[in-house]
């Protein structure tokens, strides 16, 4: 029989991955303080099961299978015969540490105590548990029944016992397992950052409009979405909030600078499509703004956003937070980009993609722009 999972925290993330535990046969238990998201979650979950068998994917017959294995209350002490608890409240580590604190006093000596989080260190979180060789990261992407990859991230106290049934789980669901140091951002989130990051800096300089960029990512770069739609789509608030949390971890890095433009956003709770209102305006009246079709303008615009990403990939070799391997598993598997950012770099040229950055650092005399080491040492041992 399959261990009982329990999530704490229903709202997006929390309902995806409870999701995917039952899609893997397992007996869940999703718990919230607030009665109102639980309803919703039922409601959203139930939504997804329907959607899932209008198309094929399930039958009616397992629809009411997953539904009547998960439990939805506000009962925290329910998860007391779990094996497995995962932690999906919103990103305060004040209130992950009061969920941790809890769930040690009622569930047995066995339980792996795992946090989605995406911006707060596993140490960290950790560091209130008496026994905290349980504690672990296992970060999921959003969507997450879609979406292949699941971060595993162990912090300095976490047992080789803990990592290593914490992935035969995540691989027994079918997701692609990457382990990561814990650092700031960890790979996924890392890497990330120049996508919105210099999206919303091109913005500030008054290059182009939100709609322009985004259409110069998907166009000439073949990206889903473009930065600004993404950021709706994610919530700004989040996002936000999770550059905000690299950048503070990173000691100021000025890479990682959160965007001031995104801040009012944030402020104003334009958050995005759940919402209404983000860098679009969602509602059924206004229609979305038209791109500039300018073709020299958007290779320009896609040049500079990708050559950020690559330098920050080629950052994170030299920093020992990941191998080109990894990045490029990360970028496909858990951003959903169309190549690796390494094999990107590759077919680009090394000496053309470190010339692109090198102009940026001369031209701007930002730090933001520095070349990486790596990069830099991978020409010269090249030429």
């Amino acid at each position: 029989m399959n261990e009982i999972i329990g999530i704490i925290g229903a709202g997006t993330m929390g309902v995806g991955i409870a999701q995917v535990a039952l899609q893997s046969g397992h007996q869940v238990i999703l718990v919230d303080s607030n009665a109102e998201q639980l309803e919703k979650a039922k409601l959203n979950l139930s939504h997804q099961l329907t959607k899932m068998v209008d198309k094929g994917i399930i039958s009616l017959s397992d629809k009411y299978s997953f539904e009547n294995r998960i439990q939805f209350s506000m009962n925290v002490e329910l998860c007391s015969i779990c094996h497995l608890i995962i932690e999906a409240v919103v990103e305060n580590l004040t209130l992950k540490h009061q969920v941790f604190e809890t769930l040690e006093k009622i569930v047995s000596e066995s339980c792996i105590l795992a946090s989605n989080t995406s911006s707060f260190s596993i140490a960290s979180i950790g560091s209130v548990l008496k026994n905290p060789n349980r504690v672990i990261g296992i970060h999921f992407f959003n969507p997450a029944p879609v979406m292949p990859l699941v971060e595993i991230i162990p912090a300095i106290q976490t047992s080789s016992d803990t990592l290593r049934e914490s992935m035969q789980i995540i691989k027994n669901w079918g997701k692609t397992t990457l382990v990561c140091k814990d650092t700031p951002g960890f790979i996924v989130n890392r890497i990330a950052r120049p996508f919105y990051g210099e999206a919303l800096r091109i913005y500030e300089e008054g290059i182009a409009d939100f709609a322009t960029i985004d259409w110069a990512m998907t166009y000439f770069g073949g990206f889903k979405m473009g930065p600004f739609a993404l950021m709706d789509f994610i919530g700004n608030d989040v996002n936000y909030t999770v550059t905000e949390s690299i950048f503070h971890s990173l000691y100021f890095d000025t890479r990682f600078k959160p965007s001031v433009i995104q801040k009012r956003y944030v402020e104003a709770r334009f958050y995005g499509r759940k919402t209404g209102r983000g860098y679009y305006d969602y509602s059924d009246q206004i229609n979305l703004p038209v791109p500039n079709f300018n073709e020299e303008l958007g290779k320009k615009i896609f040049n500079r956003i990708l050559i950020m990403l690559i330098n920050g990939a080629y950052d994170s070799i030299f920093m020992q937070i990941a191998d080109s391997k990894d990045i490029d598993l990360a970028t496909i598997k858990g951003l959903n980009f169309p190549k690796g950012l390494i094999s990107w770099s590759n077919e680009m040229g090394l000496n053309n993609s470190l010339h692109q950055i090198q102009r940026l650092f001369d031209f701007y005399g930002e730090d933001r722009y520095r070349p990486s080491p790596t990069l830099k040492e991978i020409c010269k041992s090249e030429s």
